[in-house]
């Protein structure tokens, strides 16, 4: 990888047209502000005012204790257990909005929302034991199924419901090491108080609870999130969609939602196509309005509703930059406060819509579900009203790149045999047989410390010419998506073999776009639908797949890294070790965690050596399973998966399919 501070190069123009305009942004800060090297290694103590408590030397390991006489591996593991109690509530917070919108949908309460997937509903609720049948109205199933989920938050003493999704041997991997999450609340607010001063003080035993707390973040937050999301926008299908700067349009309004919550991005959505809202922007003089999405929630209505992405993490400032950008909505969760000060160089508006975040120098629409278009249509008259201070200032970029998004569990299923034969028996059985090495789930944030999304890049490219199917989320689909990975000539162009057969057969790109950030919960269910179709691992744990965190950054990357290597899944993340300076701590999430739960994770930072690394878990699992052994190449020329036209044969007897091919 080269010099430059993005792997995008259209990133990389805007960064050097605001360098030469005295502009800064993260990638100028993080050449100013070096990280800690004693904190950044986890040596650090300030959980009490006789601190913080540095810890230094050779032999500190050993030797070093705290004033209160901690050790280092019990302070590298409480700084750990802080991170995944922060990402977890983060995630879980989110979700219990979401629990609650959905509670006020089935209450009547919001004119403005409607269950829009009844089917993921009733799913949802035989898997909660929620009664759907008998004739009984959809609104009271949906009210169980968010009490239900309500529930889950304060539940003291039992399990969370989802717990039930995972296979059984994994479910007694969890009861035997005494991590079953018991309520998402009280395992978050159990990490700070096990954390805080003169409390527990054995690292094992920090970190233990460290992945119960994850666990509710997976099989609880993040779960509860993608299925309310689903059930009240809709499960994702294949779309078309379009990502990179040159989505801003220099004739209509440019309006941008950013962060992470799709309720209010959703009524966005419906109202710029409303023809009075299109009539008030021409009055403004533009022909149009024109919606983009950043981060998370772009993936949210970018999978639902094709709604072109600007990108992830990294390129929010880049955006303003474009002086394209006429308003951009932000909630809570990676939301960078540089944003308010930068657009004042430019005529954007930033606008804060939590309760929960306001930033200085931003202006502030509180958004309130009860009335959610009335508030969505203020945002853009908003943004409209601002289309005429525009000024011919900023990077203008043109060029974008085709995506295709929205593969959800219930898609991907779906498309290995239609809506009768819907399994994942042709997955596995491309597993089986070699065509497909492994899975990878390539995920996580993009991180100025490294070239933004160049790690992701090179992973994508490599892993999917050894015949490695990735499902990407969060900012690893939107690098994957600006680098234009996200298609299906991308298999043809640059996959192996096997893999390349099987993407054509399927009429998939080889890497799957699965959604924002919270839907690293489709990858749990996913691969636990694998171990139940048989043929390859009865648990989660054994399977050939490995996850990805290449560029980390957030503390909630670091809770969903927990909850994979708790269910059975090696994960490996970017960048030095935040628990480095301890031999011990990283010691039990390696060996220990592979040990007890058929996980570990791992922290690289060289790029070659993380590939190395997963490509080895991927075929020692083949081994371990009796596999075929992967052999680079063997596959190209035999087809065994029903193609496109044999699949829609049995699609006849159905509802017609509405698809992209």
């Amino acid at each position: 990888m080269d010099s430059t501070k993005s792997a995008d190069k259209l990133a990389e123009q805007i960064i050097e047209w605001g360098e030469a305009h005295g502009m800064e942004t993260c990638f100028e800060r993080t050449e100013r502000l070096k990280p800690c090297p004693i904190g950044s290694s986890g040596a650090c103590c300030k959980v009490c005012h006789m601190g913080p408590c540095r810890f230094v030397g050779k032999n500190a390991e050993e030797e070093a204790r705290g004033i209160c006489g901690a050790t280092l591996p019990t302070v590298a593991a409480r700084n750990l257990v802080r991170m995944i109690a922060a990402g977890t509530a983060a995630h879980s917070d989110h979700a219990r909005d979401m629990a609650f919108t959905l509670l006020a949908v089935a209450n009547g309460e919001t004119k403005d929302f409607q269950i829009k997937d009844v089917r993921k509903l009733y799913r949802v609720a035989e898997i909660l034991g929620v009664e759907f049948g008998n004739g009984r109205a959809v609104n009271d199933v949906a009210r169980d199924v968010a009490l239900k989920f309500i529930e889950d938050f304060g539940r003291q003493k039992g399990e969370i419901n989802y717990l039930k999704r995972a296979p059984k041997k994994t479910q007694e991997r969890w009861k035997k090491w005494g991590v079953a999450t018991r309520g998402i609340d009280r395992e978050v607010a159990e990490a700070m108080h096990r954390t805080s001063i003169g409390v527990d003080h054995d690292p094992d035993h920090l970190l233990t609870h460290g992945l119960r707390t994850a666990l509710a973040d997976g099989w609880g937050g993040c779960m509860i999130a993608t299925d309310i999301t689903d059930i009240l926008f809709g499960t994702p299908r294949p779309v078309k969609a379009e990502a990179s700067f040159g989505i801003f349009k220099e004739d209509e309004v440019n309006l941008v939602v950013h962060g992470h919550e799709p309720s209010l991005a959703e009524m966005i959505v419906d109202v710029t196509s409303e023809p009075e809202m299109i009539a008030y922007a021409k009055s403004k003089g533009a022909k149009g309005i024109n919606l983009g999405g950043m981060c998370c929630t772009a993936n949210e209505v970018l999978m639902r509703h094709g709604i072109p992405t600007a990108g992830g993490f990294t390129n929010q400032e880049l955006g303003i930059m474009t002086g394209l950008v006429d308003a951009i909505t932000v909630d809570v969760q990676c939301i960078m406060p540089s944003i308010a000060e930068l657009s004042k160089k430019f005529h954007t508006k930033v606008i804060t819509t939590s309760e929960k975040a306001k930033i200085p120098g931003a202006m502030h629409v509180e958004y309130d579900e009860h009335r959610a278009k009335e508030i969505a249509r203020e945002i853009v008259k908003i943004a409209c009203d601002n289309f005429p201070n525009r000024t011919t200032g900023g990077s203008h970029i043109t060029d974008r790149f085709p995506v295709i998004a929205g593969f959800s569990h219930e898609y991907i299923e779906y498309m290995q045999g239609g809506s009768w034969r819907g399994s994942f028996r042709p997955l596995n059985d491309a597993i089986i047989a070699g065509r497909i090495r492994g899975v990878v789930g390539l995920a996580g944030c993009d991180n100025p410390r490294v070239q933004s999304q160049g790690i992701h890049r090179f992973l994508a490219t490599e892993l999917i010419k050894n015949d490695v199917l990735i499902v990407s989320t969060g900012c690893g689909s939107a690098a994957c998506g600006t680098a234009g990975f996200l298609t299906p000539e991308m298999a043809l162009e640059n996959a192996g073999p096997g893999l390349r057969e099987v993407c054509e057969a399927i009429g998939i790109p080889p890497i799957l776009h699965l959604g924002a950030c919270v839907d690293n919960s489709r990858i749990l269910t996913i691969l636990s639908a694998m171990a139940e179709e048989g043929g390859l691992s009865d648990e989660i744990g054994g399977m050939p797949g490995v996850g990805i965190a290449p560029e980390w950054m957030s503390e909630k990357a670091i809770a969903i890294g927990c909850y994979f290597a708790a269910s059975g899944v090696p994960v490996i993340f970017g960048g030095e070790s935040p628990v480095g300076a301890s031999q011990e701590v990283t010691r039990i999430m390696t060996e220990v965690w592979m040990e007890r739960f058929r996980g570990a994770m791992h922290f690289e930072p060289d790029p070659e050596k993380m590939l190395a690394l997963a490509l080895d878990y991927i075929d020692k699992a083949r081994a371990a399973l009796k596999l075929r052994k992967y052999e680079p190449g063997r596959f190209g020329t035999e087809r065994v998966l029903m193609d496109m036209a044999a699949r829609r044969e049995i699609e006849k007897a159905a509802k017609p399919h509405i698809g992209i091919y």
